[in-house]
This record gives C-alpha cells, structure tokens and sequence, in this order.
C-alpha cells in the first residue's frame, strides 16, 4: 500500500519503519522542510530517534499535498498540542474512503475533544480508527516485540489497521471501543508525571505501585463517566500503557515529574526539553473535565497542581495522603 504518515517525530518515524519493513510505500511529512531534508540527507531522524539508520525507501516531505497524494491509508501521528493546527494543513486532501489512524495520546485543549473526533471533524472523514497501547518509539524502531489495540467503532475497520500494522514482531489486538482506548492513553501520561514526582521525591516501590493502582482507579472512573467500556481499562491500553509509561527510562512524563519532584519547575523542564510530554498539556484538559463530570481525580488534581499552580511536591503527598478515609473502589 502507499501510506502517508503525518509527523516526522519518534513515534511517527517507529511506524514509518515498522510499515516500510513490511514493503509499504511510506512517505513522512513533517512541518520543516529543513527537518525533512536533513533526514533524507543523513538518514537519521537525530532530533528525536538517534541511533536508528533509515532506509533509502523511506519519503521524506513537507508538502502536504504531495505527501498526501495518492495514499491508501494515512497516519496521524502529531503531538496533541499541534494536532488540529497540523490536521487543517490536509483539510481536503484525504478522500473520504482512505484509511485513516490515529496515533495520537491526549485530549484536544481547546474543545476537550478526543484526537480521533478532532480529526475526523477537521478532514471532513466519517470515522477514524486509533492505535494505542504501550509502545514507545525507541524500542519499535528497534524491533523489540510490542503488542497494542487498534480500535474502531466499526469492527471491520479495526480489522483493517490490525492486519495493516500486525507483524512478527508487532502485535495488534482489536476493539470495538475507540472512547476508552483513547482515554487510556491520554490519562496514563498525568499518573505518570505523578509517579516520576514520587521517584523523584526519592520514594520507593510501594509508592509507585500505589500511584499506578489507584490511577488505573482514576482513569477507569473518568473513561467510565464520558462513556467507555470498563473493560478497556484492562487492557493493553489501560493498564499496559499506564505501567510503561510509569516505569520505562524513555518516558517523558515520568521524567518530567522526577524533576519536578526534585524541585525544578515547570518552565525550565519543558523549556530544555526536544520532545512534546503529553501530560502537562492534558492535565489541564482532564482536570477541568474530571470537575465538569464531578469525577474523584485526586491524583490528576495534584499533578494539576504541580504543573499550573506551583504546588510543591511535598505538598502534593501530604494533599493525597491525608484525604479523607475511604473504602477501595
């Protein structure tokens, strides 16, 4: 097939791998033709997934409607503060029977809207399918085995991305509930600014594994309120993502909270940082939807907290821990 993928970041630049291995015609765009060129030139995405060499086969463009034209499927693969603004570039330019995937983990700030709506909005499309689950870029690129959930409302289409993107090495599962799959995803980089703040502090095991259970608690309780299936939760994109991201070297959230956690702020971490983390930009987002559905999100609160307030971490702990007694649930 000819696949476009829509962003030239590590997560973009994995998928366009892992599909050119499969022998796809896979063309990246990206915004900078600068970036782009460079690429091509070097054979190195060096900004943001050092280390890999990429093959000769691999499109690199930053014109939108070359990159668009003649795709089969199309991926889209922005950071969540750029989506609609990277999205309005191909309004038009993606007919309405391409296949279209959504990478993307977090909420739209601006609308509140999931990833999967604000495209499907923006391009004019009847429905796009989500891709998600615990994957960093740095380990597909690598080929390291990796199974995630590629979902859809119509069950046909989440059958097409799974054989589409399934490998020796990359495992896809379908579902049927695109809501949940998407809320896992966004909701799982805050626990994990949480729990990095806690690594930070200098805690130990047993505070991680509480943080990670009880924001598995969190995000059931959000997902449930906006309408997803429980059971999602449960799965690769729920808990899967959510212990990646908690615990993995390469996750920029939790390394964001570790900072945090040892006192930095929030400017200066994000201010020397190449790559998007996700759950600043969200907290806010989920924060403000978690109070609309009067949703319990003491720990979305707190990392709230941590990344617009100016709260201490210290603080933070003794705001969760000293809450009032409650039955597990």
């Amino acid at each position: 097939m000819k696949i476009t993928i829509i962003g030239d970041g590590g997560w973009g630049t994995a998928i366009g791998l892992l599909l050119n291995s499969y022998g796809h015609a896979v063309t990246l765009w990206g915004p900078f033709a600068e970036v782009t060129d460079e690429i091509r030139a070097s054979r190195e995405n060096t900004r943001f997934l050092p280390g890999i060499p990429l093959p000769d086969t691999l499109r690199w463009t930053s014109d939108p409607a070359a990159a668009a034209a003649g795709a089969e499927a199309v991926v889209l693969a922005a950071p969540s503060k750029f989506y609609a603004g990277v999205c309005e570039k191909f309004r038009g330019l993606i007919p309405a029977d391409t296949l279209v995937v959504s990478l993307t983990k977090g909420l739209c700030e601006a609308t509140h809207c999931r990833m999967s709506e604000l495209a499907q909005e923006i391009l004019g499309l009847d429905a796009i399918a989500v891709l998600s689950g615990p994957s960093h870029a740095e380990e597909v690129a690598r080929r390291i085995p990796t199974a995630v959930v590629a979902a859809a409302q119509d069950e046909a289409v989440a059958r097409r991305v799974q054989q589409l993107f399934s490998g020796p090495l990359f495992r896809v599962y379908t579902s049927s509930d695109p809501l949940g799959v998407e809320i896992g995803g966004a909701v799982k980089n805050v626990i994990a600014i949480a729990v990095g703040a806690s690594d930070g502090l200098g805690f130990g095991d047993n505070t991680r594994a509480a943080l990670i259970t009880r924001g598995l608690s969190e995000i059931t309780r959000f997902g449930i309120a906006l309408g997803a299936n429980p059971e999602t939760f449960a799965g690769l994109s729920g808990v899967g993502d959510l212990i990646v991201t908690c615990t993995s070297r390469h996750s920029r959230n939790h390394s964001v909270g570790e900072r945090l956690g040892r006192g930095e702020g929030i400017d200066a971490i994000l201010g020397g940082m190449k790559m998007v983390a996700e759950g600043v930009w969200n907290a806010k987002v989920i924060h403000t939807l978690g109070r609309t559905h009067a949703v319990s999100m003491p720990i979305t609160d707190v990392v709230y907290g941590l990344c617009y307030e100016g709260l201490a971490a210290a603080d933070a702990v003794a705001n969760l821990m000293t809450r009032d007694m409650k039955a597990e649930c």
